[in-house]
């Protein structure tokens, strides 16, 4: 009985874990993401003209977004139109790991103060 008790909890934590990982994001996979030239063709990175995540402070907390005069109906969106536009790379799929993740680390910097500025990128 003890046994079965003792696997229960442990299957019960392996779902939980799980759940947890790919249910909302993971912060760090994220802010890596953020900062992956791979995303795009250009050599730069969300990071490059977001440094520390300069202006998404208030992201997280959004409900639209209207980027270079296109409106965005969610955070997703909003993450996929710069991938493509700005970085000129191929969309992540909007119910996927890796748009979670960057979400998940967009969302850590609501409410954080803005970061020290730092010399702007050319073409950002």
């Amino acid at each position: 009985m003890k046994s079965i008790s003792l696997l229960a909890l442990a299957l019960f934590s392996l779902v939980f874990v799980v759940t947890m990982a790919y249910g909302e994001g993971n912060v760090e996979k994220g802010k890596a993401l953020f900062n992956d030239p791979k995303l795009g063709t250009t050599g730069k990175s969300c990071g490059s003209c977001h440094p520390d995540g300069k202006g998404l402070e208030q992201a997280g907390t959004k409900k639209e977004f209207n980027i270079m005069g296109k409106s965005q109906k969610s955070l997703e969106e909003a993450v996929n139109f710069c991938i493509e536009n700005a970085l000129k790379g191929k969309a992540l799929d909007p119910k996927g790991k890796d748009i979670a993740d960057i979400v998940a680390y967009i969302k850590s910097l609501s409410g954080k103060a803005a970061p020290k500025k730092k010399k702007a990128i050319e073409g950002c």
